[in-house]
């Protein structure tokens, strides 16, 4: 491997780990609390080692944004005009689930980027997250028009999977506090009634 390779492979590292300790943080503190010297220290770097690979604390923010709102996309991009409408449906609420399981910290970075108005990723909610909401809304409002799914507004009918699902992560210590010690995983149950609540709203009568 020549000396290029190895840089570039130290690089790719490096701006992985300061990703994850940018994400422990943004998550726990939100933007306006997280701090670039806390950043470093999460990361085991020097803040002129952090500052090498991101010039402030803002594009640290904005890497990290790009990189959700991909995995934010794709289990909508999943949902296949060709399959079983109701299954569709469905198997977009688990993935959700499965989002918010697998990756609270980053459900709650993109929560609290929305609360603070969306200052550093509006234009990719204006652009394609909007196109493709629209465009699944679509596919879903041909469902329904075909009476292959009870009627419903699609556009609701997405945030309301949004909110459903997110809220367990976003949420998770109120949702914990109010269960109590006994339940290991609150998404067993909530995976279960989920799909029970979409099933009885979204089957054809």
């Amino acid at each position: 491997m020549n000396k290029a390779q190895a840089t570039t492979r130290i690089q790719k590292r490096n701006v992985a780990i300061i990703a994850e300790a940018a994400l422990e943080v943004f998550s726990s503190h939100g933007f306006r609390g997280a701090t670039v010297d806390q950043i470093a220290k999460e990361a085991g770097l020097s803040k002129p080692n952090l500052l090498y690979y991101f010039p402030s604390k803002e594009a640290i923010h904005g890497h990290l944004l790009a990189t959700l709102m991909d995995t934010w996309l794709d289990p909508l991009r999943d949902l296949d005009p060709e399959g079983e409408p109701l299954d569709e449906v469905l198997a977009y609420v688990h993935r959700k689930i499965e989002i918010s399981r697998s990756q609270p910290r980053e459900s709650r970075l993109f929560a609290n980027e929305i609360l603070q108005g969306a200052p550093r990723i509006l234009p990719m909610l204006k652009g394609e997250l909007k196109d493709l909401v629209d465009e699944k809304a679509e596919v879903i409002r041909g469902w329904m028009a075909a009476g292959r799914l009870a009627p419903a507004d699609p556009h609701h009918l997405i945030f309301s999977i949004w909110s459903l699902t997110q809220h367990y992560a976003d949420f998770d210590v109120q949702v914990r506090a109010v269960l109590g010690p006994g339940v290991a995983d609150p998404l067993i149950d909530a995976e279960s009634y989920l799909v029970t609540l979409f099933t009885r709203m979204l089957s054809p009568g």
